[in-house]
């Protein structure tokens, strides 16, 4: 009687959770990954099973693991922090040794049933980590010098195995999405403004070390018109394509850009563009409009989490896919150097889409569990525990 007792109160506890996901925002992810499916399909020039068929089994696989994620209590995600930041860096080692070689960069793992990106997979661990370690501080402590010193281990062991791969872009991600977890957690901002100037010097210093190509991508920023055929062929067939959109663009399918080839890793990189050209002005904003939704959402759901390490997490996810968005979006209109940055739930790419849905799975988790109420040491209280699954 007792096991059948328990096995209703677990049943029930689940439909509950169930019934406590946020609704509104599973329907704007869903509207995103459907933009992103039509345009796949658009850019294959109708071909459903080259890329959009592709797309939408590693979406339904992400959003079958976002749904399981958010279920799980949140003071299990807790325990697991530093053991999912630990296997990413073992992997970035790992990619260091055994790694694929992929468009002249290193960032592939071949782990023979699945070919993975393992600095995705560290964008979530760093987020998990920093959560939990400011989680168990005072406010005091934070605010000690000596306590920065795990954290800028945490961010900086991952920067520097990225950027040997070498992927700039993922660097900037994991760094800035670290320094706000830092910011938020409450460090002092005299720490930030050192921090500025020390980046500022490190980048100066540290130009003449990056790649040629990078370089290139940087002096093409600086003068887009200084070789339109070459290194700056990318970012001036991209400015063409978001003008020749117009306001409510060519029409589905229609684009010249991107079906006449002219515009470069359109499944990927540049499929915002291709979008704002079949879909014009208007097309563009409505994808920025639900992105600012999804975003707000984050932010008020790390709002209303009553453990700090429920909303650290719920920051550190929203900001990451913040940048995710910020970053593509100014890339390929031509306000930031090219760093490859895909657009979030859009883009073609199995590592970044299950990256994202994990994230969304543990922001979803935040709000399910925003009444859970953590010990520093991560335990629950026994009046707030109930059935945990």
């Amino acid at each position: 009687m007792a096991d059948a007792r328990a096995a209703r109160d677990r049943y029930r506890l689940l439909v509950s959770k169930l019934m406590d996901l946020h609704g509104s925002m599973l329907i704007v992810l869903l509207c995103i990954a459907g933009i992103g499916f039509a345009m796949l399909y658009s850019v294959s020039s109708g071909d459903f099973g080259k890329l959009a068929g592709r797309q939408m089994v590693v979406f339904a696989a992400g959003f079958a693991c976002m749904v399981a994620i958010a279920l799980v209590h949140i003071k299990w995600w807790w325990k697991l922090s530093y053991a999912v930041y630990g296997v990413g860096l073992l992997m970035l080692i790992a990619v260091e040794i055994i790694g694929d070689i992929g468009g002249g960069a290193q960032r592939w793992l071949d782990l023979g049933f699945v070919r993975l990106q393992p600095s995705e997979i560290m964008k979530i661990g760093l987020v998990m980590a920093l959560a939990r370690y400011y989680h168990g501080l005072t406010l005091e402590e934070v605010r000690k010098m000596k306590s920065l010193i795990t954290p800028a281990l945490l961010i900086g062991m991952p920067s520097v195995l990225v950027v040997l791969q070498p992927d700039l872009g993922t660097m900037i991600l994991i760094a800035a999405a670290g320094a706000t977890l830092l910011f938020v957690a409450g460090v002092p901002r005299k720490v930030f403004f050192v921090g500025a100037v020390l980046a500022v010097a490190a980048a100066v210093g540290g130009f003449y070390q990056l790649h040629d190509y990078q370089r290139d991508r940087v002096f093409t920023f600086l003068d887009p018109d200084s070789d339109p055929l070459g290194t700056g062929y990318h970012i001036q067939q991209s400015k063409i394509a978001l003008g020749s959109g117009g306001v409510s663009g060519k029409g589905f399918m229609q684009g010249t850009q991107s079906h006449l080839d002219f515009l470069p890793e359109k499944q990927t990189d540049f499929i915002f563009t291709a979008l704002a050209e079949e879909f014009g002005f208007v097309g563009g904003v409505t994808l920025v409009t639900l992105y600012a939704v999804l975003i707000g959402y984050g932010f008020l759901i790390a709002l209303s989490a009553r453990n700090h390490f429920a909303r650290l997490m719920a920051v550190g996810v929203t900001t990451t896919f913040f940048l995710y968005a910020f970053i593509n979006i100014a890339m390929v209109m031509g306000l930031i150097p090219v760093v490859g940055v895909p657009l979030p739930l859009v883009s073609y790419g199995g590592s970044a889409m299950m990256t994202l849905l994990i994230g969304m799975g543990l922001l979803m988790n935040v709000y399910v569990h925003r009444n859970v109420v953590l010990s520093r040491q991560g335990t629950t209280p026994l009046a707030r525990q109930g059935t945990v699954l």
